[in-house]
């Protein structure tokens, strides 16, 4: 996929999405469950929105890694340490 060049790369901007996700859809459930009172419409609920909000947070993620401020310059970034990778 080529739709947008920034930082991140897409692999990582989808795993992000998907992360958030699946924090947002347990939050929406639980208010569901709260609201309705029914874990059948809490779950509806969580699972249908669960495709869109992934596919908006993935575009709104690169989108955002087109503007630049907030972006350290590349000499700061190349300076910085190295964050530990996971094992």
């Amino acid at each position: 996929m080529f739709l947008f060049k920034g930082l991140e790369s897409h692999p990582r901007s989808f795993v992000k999405a998907v992360s958030w996700r699946t924090v947002g859809s347990i939050d929406t459930f639980v208010l569901g469950m709260l609201f309705s009172g029914s874990a059948k419409l809490a779950g509806a609920i969580a699972g249908t929105e669960v495709i869109t909000k992934i596919l908006l947070f993935y575009f709104h993620e690169r989108a955002w890694s087109l503007v630049r401020w907030g972006h350290r310059p590349e000499e700061e970034v190349a300076e910085a340490p190295t964050p530990i990778a996971a094992a």
